[in-house]
């Protein structure tokens, strides 16, 4: 699948809108594909504080005062791939480790009892290591534990998501890293996700395999943040056309300081995540948003109840990190170091509620029965 036109056309139909389009987008119920290029453009920047007021909006009338949080449990740092931007890049000198299952199991003990019942389980692609047998064991071990379990590992076939819907994972996040071809091909050196197609092309078969909730994203700082966001509301578009009855999310994860020392290529700053943020919103009005602990906790606590509907908490992003915070071994470094209750309290500060538990395996059973 490439429901793409190529990135130069992407930038051209962005940089076209004018100040007539932006306003012509925010006076429209919902925001249509050249409404989101006007409302990423240049032309946009000015009405920021509408775009803002207006994803509050929708926000508040899609998802009420609720926030899902969540915590990302990370399995295995080993990685055959050589990514010039990921800490966990195979030729970076880093201590490497897979956790046995139980100091996986461990681990999630650690969460559950810190309040989460939403986790992310993470690793590095390396399947001949950590393949689907291991992630089916991890799921049948804490299915019964949590109210859901995700997964952001390799891509995987159509009828290994399959494997693992029926063991108790209920979300797949696999973000394509950026949507521009010749750039993908310039940061991705070595391995299989030098395969452009097949990773894009992989939401669709977890969707197709059952999955309830798919995310998709872009790494922002490789690519024109502007193009990304239009290419992000393509893939979804397409995405939705066939897969109506799944769920849908967007991450917006901006590069942080890693091993390897790989620089942004390209300024993203926090108005440039907002406007993107915003814009996606007023485009989709039912897509989740998630603002991880990639940024601070003082643009977290500021973009409260204007776009995002889900935020990760007490993050650590090194296999076995919540048991022994002195390993080594960290994908990145995180910008907001609170834990469960002091994200929550902030939620609740502004007059939110932070969601641990809104979904039950009994539904899933209860809807394929």
């Amino acid at each position: 699948m490439n429901p793409f036109p190529d990135f130069a056309r992407l930038r051209q139909w962005i940089l076209r809108a004018s100040e007539v389009d932006v306003r012509a987008a925010l006076q429209k119920e919902q925001a249509d594909l050249n409404d989101l290029a006007a409302l990423l453009s240049p032309a946009a920047e000015p009405f920021l504080p509408l775009m803002a007021a207006k994803s509050s909006r929708v926000t508040l009338q899609r998802f009420g005062r609720t926030t899902q949080i969540y915590a990302p449990l990370y399995l295995s740092n080993l990685c055959t791939n050589r990514c010039a931007y990921c800490g966990f890049s195979a030729d970076n000198k880093i201590s490497r480790r897979k956790l046995t299952l139980d100091e996986a199991e461990a681990e999630a003990a650690i969460l559950h009892e810190r309040g989460f019942q939403h986790i992310l389980l993470v690793s590095g692609e390396a399947r001949n290591v950590l393949g689907v047998e291991y992630l089916e064991q991890i799921a049948l071990r804490l299915r019964d534990r949590f109210a859901a379990l995700s997964i952001e590992v390799q891509p995987l076939s159509r009828e290994e998501y399959a494997r693992l819907f029926r063991a108790g994972i209920t979300a797949v996040a696999v973000y394509q890293e950026t949507y521009d071809r010749e750039m993908y091909k310039k940061v991705h050196l070595f391995g299989q996700k030098c395969d452009y197609g097949y990773r894009l092309d992989t939401p669709s078969r977890a969707a197709a395999a059952g999955m309830r909730e798919v995310g998709i994203g872009a790494l922002l700082g490789l690519a024109d943040w502007r193009a990304e966001g239009l290419a992000m509301g393509l893939h979804l578009q397409s995405l939705r056309k066939q897969f109506w009855q799944t769920s849908f999310t967007i991450s917006f994860p901006r590069l942080r300081p890693a091993a390897g020392a790989f620089q942004p290529l390209v300024p993203v700053s926090e108005k440039n995540l907002s406007q993107l943020l915003f814009s996606l919103r007023l485009f989709d009005h039912d897509v989740g948003l998630i603002l991880s602990t990639r940024e601070m906790a003082r643009y977290r606590d500021g973009m409260i109840g204007l776009g995002p509907t889900r935020y990760s908490a007490g993050s650590c992003t090194a296999p076995g990190g919540y048991a022994h915070p002195e390993w080594e071994g960290e994908q990145f470094s995180v910008g907001d170091h609170r834990n469960i209750g002091e994200v929550s309290n902030a939620l609740i500060a502004k007059g939110f509620d932070p969601v641990y538990k809104d979904w039950d395996r009994e539904f899933q059973i209860s809807l394929s029965s």
